[in-house]
C-alpha cells in the first residue's frame, strides 16, 4: 500500500510539473489581455482555479469528515485532515489574489460584500478546523471536533457561491444561467488549463499530507509501544 501510494504522489507531481509550465505560457503568452483592466486581469487565471479547488477541498474534507463520524477509521480521519490543510492554503490564496484584483477594480484592497465576508467566514472555519485539532485534550476528541467544523464549512460553501445572487454583491459573474461564456478566445482555454494545473496540484499536496498522517500515525504507535515498555 505505501509503494502504492508513494507512486501515486510520483505520478501527480511529474503531472503537476509538466502542467504548470503550459498553463504559464497560456496565461502569460496566449491569451489576450482584457481591455480595460489590462495585465491586472491575468490574476483571473489563477483567482478563479484556486476558488473552485477551495470548494473542491471542502467537499472532499466533508467526506472525510463525515466517514468519520460514522466508521471512525484512521484513513477517513486522514483524508479530513489533509483536506483541511490544503484547503486552508488554496483559501488563504483566494483572500490575497483577490484584493490584488480589486484594488485597482474597485480602488480598495477589501470591502465587506457578501461574497468576500462568506469566504472569510470559510476560512475562518478552516483555521478552527486545525486548532480544533492542535488544542484537543485527546486525538480522538480533536478529530471529532474537526470533523463537525468540517460539515459547517461545506454548508457554507453553497453560501459563498450563491452569495452575489442572494445579496447582489460587487463581485463579477463570469458564470452563471443565461451568461453564456463572456471569455474572449484564448481565455477559455488558458482558464481551463489553469484549473487543471491547480487541481493535480491539490490532489499532490492531498496525497502527501495523507502519507505523512499515516506516517504520523505509526509513529506514535510504536512511541506508545516503547513508552509501554518502560
Amino acid at each position: 500500500m505505501t509503494r502504492r501510494h508513494d507512486a501515486v504522489i510520483s505520478i501527480l507531481l511529474a503531472a503537476t510539473v509538466v502542467a504548470m509550465p503550459v498553463a504559464l505560457y497560456r496565461i502569460f503568452l496566449v491569451a489576450p489581455e482584457e481591455l480595460v483592466m489590462g495585465a491586472v486581469q491575468k490574476i483571473f487565471y489563477f483567482h478563479v482555479p484556486l476558488a473552485a479547488v477551495t470548494f473542491l477541498s471542502v467537499f472532499v474534507l466533508l467526506a472525510g469528515a463525515v466517514g468519520y463520524l460514522w466508521t471512525r477509521r484512521a484513513v477517513w480521519d486522514h483524508l479530513s485532515i489533509a483536506s483541511a490543510e490544503v484547503g486552508l492554503l488554496f483559501c488563504t490564496l483566494v483572500l490575497i489574489t483577490g484584493p490584488i484584483w480589486a484594488k485597482p477594480a474597485w480602488g480598495v484592497w477589501w470591502t465587506w460584500e457578501a461574497k468576500l465576508t462568506t469566504t472569510l467566514i470559510l476560512w475562518l472555519l478552516l483555521a478552527g478546523i486545525l486548532l480544533s485539532r492542535a488544542y484537543a485534550t485527546t486525538p480522538e476528541q480533536g478529530a471529532r471536533v474537526a470533523s463537525v467544523l468540517g460539515v459547517v464549512a461545506a454548508l457554507d460553501v453553497p453560501i459563498v457561491y450563491k452569495a452575489v445572487d442572494w445579496w447582489r454583491g460587487q463581485h463579477p459573474i463570469v458564470f452563471g444561467p443565461g451568461k453564456g461564456n463572456p471569455l474572449a478566445p484564448g481565455m477559455g482555454s488558458a482558464l481551463m488549463v489553469s484549473l487543471i494545473v491547480f487541481v493535480l496540484l491539490y490532489m499532490l499536496l492531498l496525497a502527501s499530507r495523507m502519507r505523512l498522517a499515516g506516517l504520523e500515525d505509526r509513529l506514535a504507535a510504536v512511541e506508545d509501544n516503547v513508552w509501554r515498555s518502560r
